[in-house]
C-alpha cells in the first residue's frame, strides 16, 4: 500500500499558489487512500472518461473553489488530453518520491532528482532530512547536496572537504572508521574521494584514509610540490589548519608519528645538519635530533652561545614544543653557562670588589646553573643531555664554584672586620629600608624573608614580578652576617641594637630577646607597631582578614620556608632547585595578595643563601682536619661555634667582635668550599660559610603602582609592495622594540581576506625578540592563496593580523594592510 500519509503535506504545499493541483497516477497507487487524504476546503474529482465535465466545474460551475484533479491510468497525450490547457496552466503534481523529497528539499536544478535517488536510504529517515535541511540554500546544486548529506552523516554542520577531512582523519587516529563506514554506507564515499583527487590531488584505484595519510605526509615532506597545474597548495593550505587548529592538532600529532614511521623520515635525517632542520616540524624527530645535535655541539663548544638561543628560540613555534620545551631550555641554559665559564675572570682587587663583582655578574652562572638543573631534571627525555651534563657539572664546579672560591678566599683572609663600603650590612637592614618609610607614621613596610633565597633567585623573581602589571621590583644587595645560617640572619633583620648569641650558643638574641622563632620575632616588632606571620598561614587567611592585619600593623614580617626546608634535609636537599621553582611561584602569589590587602612597598630578603651542586662530592670538599678548642659549642657543615678554638690554616678564625657580635664565642669557617663532614647530613646544599652565594644576601625593593605599565610589543606590517601577482606573497613584518619585563611578547595570526573570506593559510606568529639590534626583529610569513582568491582577481584584499581577544576564542584586527590581486593565468602555475 502507497503512503499516501507521506503525499498530504506536499500537495497542501502546492495548493498554497494554486487553486487547482492535477494528480496524475498512471499505476494508481494511491487510489485508495485519496478519500482519507483529509484537504480541508479542497474538493477531490477522480476523472473518469468526464474531462469535459471536470473542465466545465472548474471554470464555469465552481470558478472560485479548489479542487484536487487526480487521474489514474495511462493520460491521453497531445491534443486527446481535454485538460491539457488547465494542467499546463497550474501544473501536474506527482507523487513519485525523489521528486516529492526534491520538492521538500526546496531545491532546483540540474542533477538535485539524481542525488535524491542515488542517497535513497538516508531520506528514510526524517531526522536527518530535518538535519540536511537546517543546512541548505535554495542556491545549493548538486554537489553541494552532497557535501551537506555527508556532513549530516557525519554529525556536523560543516560540510567543506576540508572540515570533512578533519573529522575522518580525527577519527582514523584513534583506530576508528565508523564514520567513514557510514560515508559507504549512505553510497557518499565515492562523492568523497572525487572531490579529494579534484581539490587535494589525491588519486587511487583503491582509496582509504589510511593511505590518504601517508600521501599527505609524503607530499608534506617534499614541501608538496607538483607538476600538477595549480600545484598541491590546496592541501597545503588546508593541512596547515588541520596541525594548528586545536580541534585537530592532536589528531595530527598522531598520525605524524604513525607516517613518520611509516616513511622511514629518522633514516632520511640522521646525516642532516640541525642548521639545515630549523624550520622544518612537520614530525617529532627532528626535535629529536635537532637537540640532540645540538646538546653534542654546546658540550663539545662547536657552536656560538647566540646561535644555540637563536635556535631554540625559532624552535618554540614548533607543533612539538611541548614534549620538548624542558630540553631546549636545558640546552640554550648550558650553551650560555659555558660561554660564560671560557670567558670567566675572576680577578678581585678588593673584598668589596670581589662582592660588586659577585652581584653584577658572577651570581649569573648560578643561576644559569639552576636552570639547566631544573630543566634537565624534568625534561621527559633527559638521555641526550648526558654528555652535556657531565661538562656543565665539570665545569661549573671545577672551574667556577671551586676557583671562585679560592679567589674570594683570599680576599676573606685579609678581612679584620665583617663590613664592606660596597654593601651595607644584613644587621642595618631594618634602619636602612624598613624603619625610614614608617618613620613619619603615614607609610607602612612589609617585609618577606625566604629562608635561603640566594641573589641568583631573587634576581629571577624580581623579573618575574615585574611581568606582572603595575609592580616594579628594584634588587639590592647586603652584606650577609657570619655564620650565614638561620637564627642568625633571621635576628640581623630584625629592628635592633645588638646580636649575640646565648651562653649555650643555641639562640641568637637581638636586644638580650630571643629569636628563634615567629612568636619571639613578633613579640619584637610590637616595639615598632608590627608582627610576623608564617607564610602559609597568611595565604589561609580571607581576604579581608588579609586587609585587617595589614591595616593593624606599621611592619609586618612575613616568613616563608621552602628551600632552606627541602635543601636541609639529606632526603631531600637533591629537590632545591624544584624548591625553588615553587618558591617564585608562592612569592610571586603572595606579593599579589599583599598587594590587594593595599600593601604598597614590600620588601622581599633573605637570611642567607646557599652553595649547590647537583653530584656528590668528591672528598677534595671535605675538611680531613676536625675542628679543636676549649668548648666546641656546635659544629655545622660550614661553621663552627665555640670558645677558645685553635687556629688551623683549614679555617677562617674570627672573634665574635669581628663579626659584630656581642659576646664572647669564637667562630671558625672551613675556608673557600670545604666541609665539615657530618654523619646523616647531607653536602650538596650547604651555608653558613663565606662564599659569596651564602652572604650576598638580596634585598627586592617591591612597588604597586596606580597605572598599568605592562603591554604587549608593537609589530608593524612593512609591506614592499602593494599589488599580488603570484599564488604567494611574503609579508615583512617589524616587531618595534626588543621584549623586556614590562613589554611583553605578542602572539599574531596572519590571513588575506576578502571582506570575511579566508584566502590564504593561517600563520600563527610570535614577537618575542630581546635583541636591541632591529635586524634581529623582523619576521617574514608566507601567505598561500587558495583556489577561492581566483574570484577576487583585480580586487583589493587585506592582509590582516589578528590576536585573540583574552579568555574567548574570538580573534580582533590587530593591524592591516591593503593589497590588490593582480594575478594572471600562468601565476597558476607558479609554485
Amino acid at each position: 500500500m502507497s503512503d499516501a500519509a507521506a503525499v498530504r503535506p506536499h500537495l497542501l504545499r502546492w495548493f498554497d499558489s494554486r487553486r487547482v493541483v492535477f494528480w496524475h497516477d498512471p499505476e494508481g497507487q494511491y487510489s485508495a487512500d485519496l478519500d482519507g487524504l483529509d484537504l480541508p476546503g479542497i474538493h477531490t474529482i477522480r476523472v473518469a472518461n468526464d474531462e469535459f465535465a471536470v473542465k466545465n466545474r472548474l471554470l464555469h460551475e465552481e470558478p472560485e473553489g479548489k479542487f484536487l484533479v487526480y487521474r489514474s491510468g495511462q493520460v491521453p497525450s497531445g491534443i486527446g488530453d481535454w485538460l491539457l490547457d488547465l494542467e499546463l496552466a497550474y501544473g501536474v503534481f506527482t507523487a513519485d518520491r525523489t521528486a516529492l523529497v526534491a520538492q521538500d528539499l526546496g531545491l532546483v536544478g540540474k542533477g538535485i532528482d539524481e542525488v535524491v535517488q542515488a542517497h535513497e536510504k538516508f531520506f528514510n529517515a526524517a531526522k536527518r532530512v530535518q538535519s540536511l535541511k537546517a543546512l541548505l540554500s535554495s542556491e545549493d546544486d548538486a554537489a553541494r547536496l552532497r557535501a551537506k548529506i555527508s556532513a549530516v552523516v557525519l554529525g556536523q554542520r560543516e560540510h567543506s572537504l576540508l572540515e570533512i577531512t578533519r573529522t575522518l582523519l580525527t577519527e582514523n587516529a584513534k583506530g576508528s572508521h565508523a564514520k567513514y563506514d557510514a560515508l559507504v554506507d549512505y553510497g557518499l564515499d565515492s562523492f568523497y574521494w572525487q572531490g579529494v583527487a579534484r581539490i587535494y590531488g589525491y588519486e587511487s584505484p583503491t582509496p582509504s584514509m589510511d593511505d590518504l595519510v601517508l600521501w599527505i605526509f609524503q607530499r608534506a615532506l617534499e614541501g608538496f610540490k607538483s607538476d600538477r597545474p595549480g600545484g598541491l597548495q590546496n592541501i597545503q593550505l588546508d593541512f596547515a589548519s588541520l596541525r594548528n587548529d586545536r580541534r585537530s592538532q592532536e589528531a595530527m600529532s598522531t598520525l605524524a608519528k604513525r607516517a613518520a614511521r611509516d616513511l622511514d623520515f629518522k633514516s632520511k635525517i640522521e646525516n642532516a645538519s640541525f642548521r639545515d632542520l630549523i624550520s622544518v616540524d612537520l614530525f617529532e624527530e627532528t626535535d629529536q635530533k635537532i637537540i640532540s645535535d645540538l646538546a653534542r655541539a654546546v658540550a663539545e663548544q662547536t657552536v656560538a652561545p647566540r646561535e644555540v638561543a637563536e635556535v631554540v628560540r625559532a624552535r618554540q613555534s614548533s607543533v612539538w614544543i611541548d614534549g620538548y620545551r624542558r630540553l631546549y631550555t636545558a640546552v640554550a641554559s648550558a650553551s650560555e653557562l659555558l660561554g660564560e665559564l671560557a670567558a670567566l675572570d675572576l680577578a678581585m682587587q678588593s673584598f668589596d670588589n670581589g662582592l660588586e663583582r659577585y652581584r653584577r655578574e658572577w651570581f649569573r652562572i648560578d643561576q644559569l646553573y639552576r636552570q639547566f638543573i631544573v630543566a634537565a631534571r624534568t625534561a621527559e627525555y633527559p638521555k641526550p643531555l648526558e654528555a652535556l651534563r657531565e661538562q656543565v657539572e665539570k665545569r661549573y664546579t671545577n672551574k667556577y664554584v671551586y676557583e671562585l672560591g679560592n679567589a674570594w678566599q683570599q680576599q676573606v683572609d685579609q678581612v679584620e672586620t665583617w663590613r664592606s663600603t660596597a654593601l651595607r650590612s644584613q644587621t642595618d637592614f631594618y634602619v636602612r629600608y624598613v624603619e625610614p618609610l614608617v618613620r613619619d607614621g603615614d607609610k607602612k613596610a612589609v617585609v618577606i624573608i625566604s629562608d635561603a633565597m640566594r641573589y641568583e633567585v631573587a634576581d629571577e623573581l624580581g623579573s618575574l614580578i615585574r611581568q606582572e602589571d603595575r609592580f616594579d621590583a628594584t634588587l639590592e644587595a647586603v652584606l650577609g652576617v657570619l655564620p650565614s645560617y638561620t637564627q642568625l640572619g633571621m635576628a640581623a633583620l630584625l629592628p635592633h641594637s645588638t646580636l649575640k648569641h646565648s651562653a649555650d650558643a643555641k639562640t641568637v638574641l637581638a636586644d638580650d630577646q630571643p629569636t628563634n622563632n615567629t612568636t619571639l620575632r613578633s613579640k619584637i616588632l610590637e616595639a615598632v607597631g608590627g608582627s610576623a606571620i608564617q607564610a602559609e598561614d597568611f595565604q589561609a587567611l580571607t581576604a579581608d582578614e588579609r586587609r585587617e592585619l595589614y591595616k593593624a600593623n606599621r611592619v609586618l614580617y612575613v616568613y616563608h620556608n621552602r628551600i632552606d626546608a627541602t635543601g636541609d634535609k639529606l632526603g631531600t636537599e637533591r629537590q632545591v632547585f624544584e624548591a625553588v621553582e615553587d618558591t617564585l611561584r608562592d612569592l610571586v602569589d603572595l606579593v599579589k595578595k599583599l598587594a590587594s590587602a593595599n600593601a604598597t612597598n614590600i620588601f622581599i630578603t633573605a637570611d642567607h643563601g646557599f652553595l649547590f651542586q647537583d653530584e656528590a662530592l668528591a672528598d677534595a670538599f671535605f675538611l680531613s682536619t676536625k675542628p679543636q678548642g676549649d668548648d666546641l659549642k656546635h659544629v655545622n657543615k660550614r661553621f663552627v661555634l665555640g670558645t677558645g678554638l685553635k687556629v688551623d690554616p683549614a679555617f677562617t678564625t674570627f672573634k665574635a667582635a669581628q663579626l659584630g657580635l656581642d659576646s664572647a664565642l669564637e667562630v671558625q669557617i672551613p675556608k673557600s668550599i670545604h666541609r665539615l663532614r657530618l654523619a646523616g647530613s647531607g653536602s650538596r646544599f650547604v651555608h653558613g660559610g663565606a662564599t659569596v652565594q651564602e652572604i650576598v644576601v638580596p634585598v627586592l625593593a617591591v612597588n604597586k603602582k596606580r597605572r598599568s605599565d605592562v603591554r604587549p610589543v608593537n609589530v608593524k606590517i612593512m609591506p614592499e609592495s602593494d599589488k599580488i601577482t603570484t599564488g604567494q606573497v611574503v609579508v615583512r613584518l617589524f616587531q618595534s622594540e626588543p621584549v623586556s619585563d614590562k613589554v611583553q611578547p605578542r602572539s599574531l595570526r596572519a590571513g588575506l581576506y576578502a571582506g570575511e573570506t579566508l584566502l590564504s593559510n593561517l600563520v600563527n606568529l610570535t614577537f618575542d625578540e630581546i635583541s636591541t639590534d632591529t635586524r634581529d626583529r623582523y619576521q617574514s610569513p608566507r601567505m598561500l592563496l587558495s583556489q577561492d582568491a581566483n574570484d577576487y582577481n583585480n580586487r583589493a584584499v587585506e592582509f590582516r593580523l589578528e590576536e585573540r581577544i583574552p579568555n574567548t576564542n574570538q580573534w580582533r584586527v590587530y593591524e592591516k594592510a591593503i593589497y590588490t590581486l593582480k594575478r594572471s593565468f600562468t601565476s597558476d602555475f607558479d609554485f
